[in-house]
């Protein structure tokens, strides 16, 4: 890994100073350690450094920096996975924008791209694979080598610890890679990606509760007593499973609702006027009905809304030379949709701007509309949104 050359300290850089640690790049793939990373590695030399002692004598203390680097293995484990993740993606075209490892073992966050259900498994399968190749590795090293002391006990670590990763994440239900194999079955087979997703979230929902019954309850069935650290483990993986495949199920029907958001089907309607109209053209414009007003720049660019309230306080003898950004809130840089935008790409755009509200513009850039972010909820969530801040009057 080389660390990327730069000539300041970049916004980008910031965040992924706040989010941990930045490793470098591999094939161009920012690579931060969370911080949270140290408390996985810290439960690891606590638990198994005393199991270690125990087993090992002779190693005394020592025991605990052989814990440390098992939880260094372990790191290297996922690493490799999440990469395997990312190049094959890369394969496709999928732009990987970082690969975090974190408390919870690691994820591999793309940039936006259409997947196809076929792909969508391959990049999915491709990081149990690594695990699986690394631990046939380490297979032949055990089996072909006579290791002393510390260097068996580690790679028989490494063998243990990718057979297990790769194993539980080909497991049929999200956020588990193996979830895609049931999202991409029922997506291929329905047609609808967001039934798949919703399909491998309730898989996941029940791998958390088989996990349960084979850790905790059958054994409190037969009489035992689980044992703390793996009663722990199920606690924290479990709870890490059931709210990622909660979210995938979210995610999924809110995708199934994308249809519904389209950019001229959602807008109010809304005039166009230009910056230097008054208080008295608006009130001209709109006197047949209420109709939102949209002040755009010479340019034709949308800058501002008129606000109906503050646009009603103006006194009539002052409506001619009141100008009608004095009763108007500025849009967000950019705060304009054609009115032909909708389903996931709309989300994507609007998610990039300020503000909450958008004026909606044909082909010809003339103001047709005003699409509310509030509405946009709604019609993904089906729940109406709570606006808290009023709008803010533009200032001239």
């Amino acid at each position: 890994m080389s660390d990327p050359a730069s000539t300041g300290p970049q916004p980008q850089d910031r965040g992924s100073r706040r989010e941990g640690i930045r490793l470098g790049r591999i094939a161009g793939i920012p690579v931060i350690l969370a911080y949270s990373w140290f408390v996985i590695a810290a439960f690891t030399v606590i638990v198994y450094g005393p199991v270690l002692q125990h087993n090992n004598p002779a190693l005394g203390a020592g025991a605990y920096y052989v814990a440390f680097a098992y939880a260094l293995l372990l790191l290297i484990s996922v690493l490799v996975h999440e990469l395997a993740h990312a190049l094959t993606a890369k394969i496709y075209g999928w732009p990987s924008e970082k690969i975090v490892l974190n408390l919870w073992g690691g994820h591999t966050q793309f940039e936006s791209f259409t997947a196809t259900p076929g792909r969508s498994v391959l990049v999915a399968l491709a990081g149990p694979a690594a695990n699986f190749v690394l631990a046939g590795a380490a297979w032949l090293v055990i089996s072909s080598a006579d290791l002393p002391g510390v260097a068996d006990i580690l790679t028989n670590i490494f063998f243990w610890a990718n057979l297990v990763i790769g194993i539980f994440n080909v497991l049929p239900g999200l956020p588990l890679d193996g979830g895609r194999l049931v999202e991409s079955a029922v997506w291929k087979a329905t047609g609808s990606h967001a039934k798949g997703t919703i399909a491998a979230g309730w898989g996941g929902r029940i791998i958390v509760i088989a996990l349960g019954l084979w850790f905790i309850v059958l054994p409190v069935l037969r009489g035992d007593r689980p044992d703390t650290s793996n009663l722990l483990i199920t606690i924290l993986v479990g709870g890490f499973l059931w709210m990622g495949a909660s979210a995938s199920i979210q995610q999924g029907r809110l995708r199934s609702r994308l249809h519904l958001v389209n950019a001229a089907a959602l807008a109010e309607p809304a005039i166009g006027l230009p910056e230097s109209s008054t208080v008295a053209d608006v009130r001209a414009l709109t006197a047949s009905g209420p109709t939102a007003v949209v002040l755009c720049a010479w340019d034709g660019r949308p800058t501002s809304v008129v606000d109906p309230a503050a646009l009603a306080a103006v006194p009539a003898p002052m409506a001619a030379t009141t100008p009608a950004g004095a009763v108007a809130y500025a849009l967000g840089a950019g705060a304009y949709v054609p009115e032909w935008s909708q389903g996931q790409e709309l989300i994507e755009y609007l998610a990039k701007l300020e503000g909450h509200d958008y004026a909606v513009v044909d082909q010809n850039g003339r103001v047709t509309g005003i699409l509310r972010q509030s509405t946009v909820v709604m019609a993904i969530t089906g729940k109406v949104r709570r606006e808290n801040r009023r709008p803010q009057r533009q200032n001239r």
